[in-house]
């Protein structure tokens, strides 16, 4: 619990040092009037929370206010950060399977990891097979972004680093009979999870979500309750541009849950309440720093407490 409360308050360092500092700051006055509203709106938004995200978090924190006759600025600081915890704390997809969950007899845990390129999607693909394999779990990764050779490359370098088995085929080839090989490597060298990477990005969007729903669909030949996790990397620096990119990926492959990445980069982590409000998917993991323990499993309750302290 001390790694993740550590690995955590590294995350939200930046976000700490400016928005979520200054809204730690409005706090410190004696009363709390119509004006501290507004500048606790304003501070919210300039976080990334996002209008509509705010809008509905001081909504539910004034009723709050209103229906327990909430006087003290103390008891409105918990309020908030009561509601915070709620607004993160997204129920699971039934279709979900924690990494960390044990799978039944020879079956292995089949993830496939989507996203846009340059999001760190490939780097949280290492932390996540470094994470297993310091367990002592055997892993195979898929190296299904065929469309860009340096993909490849790097994949294989991190599997090398991480102790992880690399199924590849040549540059161009086609990326669903690359998932389907390590499913079935999977399978038969009894591993206890596949991890297949992907690309983010192909001649048009519409052709880039048609090859991942070809994916999905080859996977499940194997087992078809496959995959049993589909991940969203998601870069935290994009901030509200990100969304839009990932509504894309979530109605074309049923995301289940998002590793949200690079987070320690930005000093507007707010962006994680407008994911949780808009998507409605479950933030699982973040990325916490660059090396490969560099991750956490995502807390909503850790996490308000982080950068509120």
């Amino acid at each position: 619990m001390f790694d993740l409360l550590k690995k955590t308050d590294l995350g939200v360092k930046r976000s700490k040092e400016t928005w979520f500092g200054k809204i730690a700051n409005v706090f410190n006055r004696s009363s709390f009037g119509d004006e501290v509203w507004e500048e606790l709106e304003e501070l919210l938004v300039s976080s990334d929370v996002g209008v509509e995200t705010t809008s509905k978090l001081l909504s539910k924190v004034k009723q709050r206010v209103k229906t327990d006759k909430l006087s003290e600025v103390s008891q409105i600081r918990e309020a908030l950060k009561e509601e915070m915890v709620s607004l993160l704390s997204v129920p699971s997809s039934k279709s979900s399977t924690s990494c960390h969950s044990e799978r039944s007899g020879e079956s292995p845990q089949v993830i496939l990891v989507v996203g846009v390129n340059g999001s760190g999607k490939t780097t949280s693909i290492a932390k996540l097979a470094y994470d297993l394999t310091s367990q002592g779990k055997r892993v195979i990764l898929a190296a299904a972004d065929t469309f860009r050779a340096a993909a490849i490359e790097q994949l294989e370098h991190w599997g090398e680093k991480v102790g992880a088995e690399v199924i590849a085929h040549q540059p161009g080839g086609d990326p669903g009979a690359v998932a389907y090989d390590a499913v079935q490597a999977g399978y038969s060298r009894h591993t206890q999870a596949v991890i297949i990477d992907t690309a983010g990005r192909l001649h048009t969007k519409f052709n880039l979500m048609e090859e991942l729903k070809k994916i999905k669909r080859v996977v499940a030949k194997n087992d078809a309750s496959a995959p049993h996790q589909v991940l969203l990397v998601m870069d935290a620096t994009t901030g509200q541009n990100g969304l839009a990119q990932a509504k894309h990926f979530t109605e074309a492959v049923d995301v289940t849950d998002i590793f949200l990445a690079k987070l320690d980069g930005t000093a507007r982590g707010g962006i994680i309440f407008a994911i949780c409000n808009q998507l409605n998917i479950p933030i699982s993991y973040i990325g916490t720093g660059e090396k490969l323990q560099d991750m956490a499993p995502f807390d909503a309750e850790v996490f308000v407490n982080a950068i509120f302290s």
